[in-house]
């Protein structure tokens, strides 16, 4: 993804994705209410995909390229499942860390968005991560800003992060957003002040933090799709579709 291009937006195009932002939010907020022990990723999943298209939207996931075509509307991920968790038959249970991302395409433009969140009671140790992954979210976009480089969201994130000995994967990164779904820049969750693309108005990014607790290395189980922290180790991912103005960052996911 390095290679592809950034693809500044004017603000109709920013208002279209806000839009496009609503309809995303919306599901999750759906989604996240429906979190329960013994409902299915699969039931999940197709309350979604109903919700998107009732709203004029389609499902941005599903059919994506990759290993072969990625088969389902949300990716979610539980426990050590970092990112790209297949819907299936799995009832989520008591204690459960589960991590939800949904990405919507409504009138030519990409919105993409995720959160975790514990099922029922969770441990001291879930609950912080969950803290710290949401918490480096935003002070991410905090430093989506011009005159700020792509290297000063990513230090936000890491140092921020690491402060409390947790732990971002190097291999999978934030990434531009708009008429397609991956764009430039790439903003990994790892990286030095001052250092790369320079922000400006119109750049519109997908951030999101991915934290594990024990280890920064992952590995892609047999499904091929499905990405775990390589020990197994607990693991938590906030996102928003973030535009940089001239003014404050807009975060065009919000509910």
């Amino acid at each position: 993804m390095s290679d592809r291009p950034i693809v500044i937006k004017n603000p109709p195009e920013i208002e279209t994705m806000r839009e496009a932002g609503r309809v995303n939010a919306l599901v999750l907020k759906t989604v996240r209410e429906m979190v329960s022990p013994g409902i299915t990723t699969q039931e999940l999943d197709a309350v979604a995909e109903e919700l998107i298209r009732k709203n004029g939207g389609k499902p941005a996931f599903k059919n994506y390229p990759g290993p072969y075509p990625y088969p389902a509307t949300l990716t979610i991920s539980i426990n050590e499942e970092l990112v790209h968790g297949i819907p299936g038959k799995r009832e989520l249970k008591e204690g459960d860390l589960v991590s939800v991302d949904c990405g919507t395409v409504l009138d030519g433009f990409v919105a993409d968005s995720a959160f975790s969140m514990g099922v029922g009671e969770i441990s001291t140790q879930a609950q912080q991560l969950l803290e710290v992954t949401e918490k480096a979210l935003y002070l991410g976009i905090d430093k989506m800003r011009p005159g700020n480089r792509v290297g000063d969201v990513s230090a936000a994130i890491q140092q921020f992060v690491e402060g409390y000995n947790f732990h971002v994967p190097r291999e999978y990164t934030g990434h531009g957003v708009g008429r397609n779904m991956h764009e430039g820049p790439l903003v990994p969750n790892f990286g030095v002040s001052g250092r790369g693309i320079p922000l400006r108005p119109g750049i519109t990014v997908a951030l999101e933090p991915m934290v594990m607790v024990g280890t920064h290395r992952t590995r892609v189980l047999d499904d091929q799709w499905t990405v775990i922290s390589a020990d197994r180790s607990l693991t938590a991912h906030f996102e928003h579709s973030v535009a940089v103005t001239e003014d404050e960052p807009i975060i065009l996911t919000a509910q």
